[in-house]
């Protein structure tokens, strides 16, 4: 069966690229189709044998500011062939569910959410009134756009139940959950001392609500410790006070050692599934997590974590001071993990394929 892997863009690093690894190791010789791709911010995806990109490739700043060119994204997908691949697998958060396949080609799409900056998130990304006018026709273009593509997968698999529900209420469709694979550790941290920080890890952009979480610990002062980069990476370091520390962007192996000193992950954003949450679990971390989105899926509440309900400081603090009450079994927290598996991914990945 010749198979082809298909995403939105390949010019970061995130839990998506993960699961585009994944897929990699399953389907080897499956080449990888894209609107751009930036070997300097996407080393991870060397490992493809092939990567084909739309003409936006040649576009000046597509590869660093693929947002300027939006409603392009449908033509860009919309222009690739398909005809020899016998399955198309699309990873999507945006446009690339919107490829056309001939009637011989099944096109199974893996939705990360339906295009945020459309739907859910919409009020999130256009918040300025005279942002909504300017952008109108162009979204209502968009959005029609984005409801005709998504009807074109044979098959829609979401990543949670959170993206599920959002699947049925902005496209109309039916579709399964196939949980994003974790990468456990051979051997699990467990009799650790419990650690003397907090934890983000996170990209530093808007939705994230990283700054929700600097404003807590600020009052708080407590010590927290902040891994990823962004565009609010500046303002967020400006607002911080001395007990908050940023790291920047590192390594798996650098992160490991974060995640093993650890007292708690924070996680105030609405996460579409979250395997920061998980990861963070797989070494006997606990989460306090935002009640909405991905983490209803990966927290148990006092198992595994503690939830907050209001994305304000205030509700964070709450949970804080409620967590420090709280005594979590490290081993309950890896094996909570282990259910999220790549094995398991894989296994019920297959199965999906094979029911195609």
């Amino acid at each position: 069966m010749k198979i082809a892997l298909v995403y939105d863009r390949v010019n970061k690093w995130g839990g998506a690229e993960r699961v585009l690894l994944v897929l990699h190791e399953m389907f080897p010789e499956a080449p990888l189709y894209t609107s751009v791709y930036n070997p300097k911010t996407a080393p991870w995806a060397k490992v493809f044998s092939q990567i084909y990109t739309s003409f936006l490739q040649k576009f000046p700043f597509a590869k660093s500011n693929h947002e300027f060119y939006a409603p392009l994204m449908p033509l860009a997908f919309e222009s690739f062939d398909f005809g020899g691949y016998d399955l198309v697998i699309s990873v999507t958060s945006e446009a690339a569910k919107g490829i056309i396949t001939k009637p011989e080609t099944k096109h199974l799409c893996y939705c990360l959410t339906p295009t945020r900056y459309l739907w859910s998130g919409y009020e999130e990304y256009f918040k300025s009134r005279f942002l909504k006018i300017v952008s109108q026709k162009v979204v209502a273009f968009l959005r029609d756009w984005d409801k005709v593509a998504a009807q074109r997968p044979d098959r829609i698999i979401s990543i949670s139940s959170a993206v599920e529900r959002r699947v049925k209420k902005y496209y109309g469709r039916d579709s399964e959950i196939v949980f994003p694979p974790v990468e456990i550790p051979e051997v699990a941290i467990v009799n650790h001392p419990r650690g003397g920080y907090f934890l983000i890890v996170s990209r530093l952009v808007g939705y994230k609500k990283v700054d929700l979480a600097v404003r807590a610990f600020n009052k708080l002062k407590l010590p927290l410790v902040v891994v990823g980069t962004g565009s609010q990476a500046k303002s967020l370091k400006q607002k911080a006070k001395s007990n908050i520390k940023f790291v920047g962007q590192l390594s798996d192996e650098e992160l490991v050692k974060y995640y093993q000193g650890a007292k708690a992950l924070i996680m105030p954003q609405e996460e579409d599934f979250g395997l920061v949450a998980l990861e963070a679990q797989s070494f006997g971390v606990p989460v306090i997590a935002y009640r909405k989105g991905g983490a209803a899926d990966t927290v148990v509440e006092a198992k595994t974590g503690i939830f907050f309900d209001k994305q304000t400081p205030e509700s964070l603090i709450r949970a804080i001071r409620k967590f420090d009450k709280w005594h979590p079994n490290k081993e309950e927290l890896i094996t909570h993990a282990a259910r999220f598996s790549k094995e398991i991914f894989k296994r019920r990945f297959l199965k999906v394929i094979k029911n195609l």
